[in-house]
């Protein structure tokens, strides 16, 4: 074998090594994104079927994504893959115009499990966990992988105070940093609640 083989030979295993640790970051990082928070459990005997539909954000955590939205809503469609098709609006009141984004959501532990991963960006997911939820399906508190993301969802642009403070104080108990919520402007329908 010449001397332009070998070195050929160790920089392709050099390159192959080196493409292995990438991937395998890649793939940590990634499953890093559909953790979920410690303290928080997903809801069980979760019904897909009944989550379908539109709701309105109540409250979040700022993050950039949502960075000057109101009028935020949510809206979950059956997949012919079995995920669930999410669509996501809200108004910047800076352009002036509405923002809409498009992505796609799969259960991580089964249907009957509030868990799913969302993905608005390719290959990329993130975890989204149903946490608590109204027996009717009237209200839902979600979480992201992390403490840094949150969210308080209703079917209706406003909704009684009662839910929001108890929203507020299961949030802090759970370790979210609820002095930072954003209580989001439904259109005339702004909420007044202090944490």
């Amino acid at each position: 074998m010449s001397p332009i083989d070998r070195r050929y030979l160790k920089s392709r295993s050099a390159s192959v090594k080196v493409r292995c640790l990438l991937m395998s970051a890649a793939l940590y990082l990634l499953a890093g994104c559909v953790g979920v928070p410690d303290g928080v459990e997903p809801v069980e005997r979760f019904e897909p079927s009944r989550y379908l539909g539109k709701w309105y954000e109540i409250a979040r955590l700022d993050h950039s994504f949502e960075r000057g939205l109101t009028q935020v809503s949510a809206t979950y469609s059956k997949r012919e893959d079995g995920g669930i098709r999410v669509v996501n609006e809200g108004y910047s009141m800076e352009s002036g115009e509405w923002s809409r984004a498009e992505g796609k959501a799969f259960f991580v532990q089964g249907d009957e499990k509030g868990f799913l991963k969302v993905s608005f960006f390719g290959p990329f997911y993130g975890s989204y966990i149903i946490f608590d939820l109204d027996p009717d399906y009237r209200y839902a508190m979600v979480s992201g992988p992390n403490k840094s993301y949150l969210w308080l969802l209703a079917r209706t642009p406003t909704i009684d105070k009662a839910i929001i403070e108890q929203f507020v104080r299961k949030a802090k108990r759970l370790g979210f940093d609820t002095d930072q919520l954003i209580y989001v402007d439904q259109g005339g329908t702004d909420v007044d609640v202090q944490g």
